[in-house]
């Protein structure tokens, strides 16, 4: 059996008024947290980013017009 699957993400840190930190994902709009410290918006980042990607995975797809079907994509070995 193989192991969880890694995706890689790009954090990018701006300073930000009064000595906080600014964290966003580069790749994932809507990611973005702060910290006093680069560590603490990094945590804090990477649970924003958590949080996205259970919301973005519960919500239901917007159906407008056309024929739609599910699609699952298995990712590894």
């Amino acid at each position: 059996m193989s192991g969880p699957l890694t995706v890689s993400w790009t954090i990018a840190y701006d300073a930000v008024e009064d000595g906080w930190i600014m964290a966003r994902v580069v790749e994932k709009p809507g990611a973005m947290s702060q910290g006093r410290t680069r560590e603490e918006a990094r945590e804090n980042v990477r649970d924003a980013l958590r949080e996205l990607l259970i919301y973005e995975s519960s919500e239901p797809a917007e159906t407008g017009a056309g024929d739609f079907e599910p699609l699952e994509v298995k990712i590894g070995p």
